[in-house]
């Protein structure tokens, strides 16, 4: 299928660059952003389920977390 992208300039330029360092087209570039885009989507949704324990502990039950911890495990 075809379709056409407005790319801006400064962030085409640098998707051609890269290309041209790959040693590939920017069709290709973008083709590959896609599959990749859409992979890691279906990977990380998993149907909104998560597996417990979010947080494993070698004590069950007893667990300390300092705020530090915890922005490491939500933002990591």
């Amino acid at each position: 299928m075809r379709t056409t992208l407005d790319i801006p300039d400064g962030l085409y330029r640098e998707l051609k660059a890269r290309a041209a360092y790959e040693g590939t087209s920017v069709r290709e570039l973008v083709l590959r952003g896609i599959d990749a885009e859409i992979k890691s989507r279906e990977s990380t949704s998993n149907h909104g389920r998560i597996k417990l324990p979010i947080i494993r502990s070698k004590r069950p039950g007893r667990l300390k977390l300092t705020n530090s911890k915890i922005d490491e495990i939500l933002f990591s």
